[in-house]
Order: C-alpha cells, then sequence, then structure tokens
C-alpha cells in the first residue's frame, strides 16, 4: 500500500553522503548547492583538499549567486611540499566547518572532500560524526569524498557510492574545464 505524500515523515535536515572512486561526488554536491540556493536557502561551501589555485566553474557559479565559498586547502597530498602544513589546513578547516554546523546560520553545508580529513588522520572521525549529529536542527549537509568511514555512512541519510565503469582518463585524457571542473 503506498501512503499519501502528504503522510511521508520530514526531518528538519538530512545528511547527504556521497563517496566511492567514480565520478561525479562533488558534482552531485554542487547540483544540491544551486537547488539549495533556487529555494532560497542559505548555503556554505568548506572545501577541505582543493586549493585555491584551482579556477573551477563551480566556484565561478557560487561567487555569482553569492554563495559563501570556503577554500581551505593547499591542493592533493601528492603535490604537497609540506605534509604537516597540508594537515593543520585539514584541522583548521574542519574547526570552521563544525563552527558553521553548529551556527544554525545554514540551510545547507557542502563539506567537499571532507572524507579524505578523517582517511588521512588529520580529523578523528568522532569528532566529525559529533558535529555533524550536533548540528543546527535546520542545517541539511552534503558530505563527499571517497573512501568514507562506516561511521560516516552510518550518520547518513542518505550514502551514495558513485563507482567508476570508464573514465576518459584512462585513455590519456586530461581534465576538460567545464565538464572536470
Amino acid at each position: 500500500m503506498t501512503l499519501p505524500s502528504a503522510a511521508v515523515p520530514r526531518s528538519d535536515s538530512i545528511v547527504l553522503l556521497n563517496t566511492g572512486h567514480g565520478k561525479g561526488k562533488s558534482s552531485a554536491a554542487f547540483g544540491v548547492m544551486a537547488r539549495g540556493w533556487a529555494r532560497g536557502w542559505t548555503v556554505g561551501v568548506v572545501q577541505f583538499v582543493k586549493g585555491g589555485k584551482w579556477k573551477t566553474g563551480e566556484r565561478k557559479l557560487a561567487d555569482h549567486l553569492g554563495i559563501e565559498w570556503h577554500t581551505l586547502g593547499d591542493g592533493f597530498t601528492w603535490e604537497s611540499t609540506d605534509l604537516d602544513e597540508t594537515a593543520a589546513k585539514g584541522r583548521h578547516a574542519w574547526e570552521v566547518a563544525a563552527a558553521k554546523l553548529a551556527s544554525g546560520d545554514y540551510d545547507l553545508l557542502i563539506l567537499d572532500e571532507l572524507t579524505y580529513a578523517v582517511k588521512y588522520g588529520w580529523v578523528d572521525v568522532a569528532d566529525v560524526v559529533a558535529g555533524v549529529t550536533g548540528r543546527s536542527a535546520k542545517t541539511n549537509v552534503v558530505i563527499t569524498g571517497r573512501d568514507a568511514p562506516p561511521e560516516l555512512i552510518d550518520v547518513a541519510d542518505t550514502a551514495t557510492e558513485m563507482r567508476k565503469l570508464k573514465h576518459v582518463y584512462d585513455t590519456g585524457v586530461g581534465a576538460k574545464k567545464g565538464i572536470e571542473y
């Protein structure tokens, strides 16, 4: 028996998790960002890995729409010249994100590539779980990144694993502006 849509319970906010080794984790999150903005939501983005040298289309869109955006990493770990500094930036990004989660100022927070900060040991998964579960009641959250730990999958209301079937990179084609960034 299907219940009428009015009988479907609604939550004040939900947590989405996009993980896996396939393409589209952040792209899906930024689709949610656009929908939230279109609904009049206050939206914020905290990026944990990408550094300021990345000139992405989604950042350009966010700037155009007036969406708050924090790029707090210094690039991918294999590009780092100082892993201690990279780790410190990851910890700082979590401090910024945790404050925003608790603030009540946001309808939606995108925590882009947060799983890497946990995987690399920069941020304890228990702190992330506490921050996400203790967030302001109205703040929806989207978390992205590969290798999400079971604790983050458990705290998510919806968890999606992107799985690569094939990727143009495998043929030697580099990132394409407008598609990849």
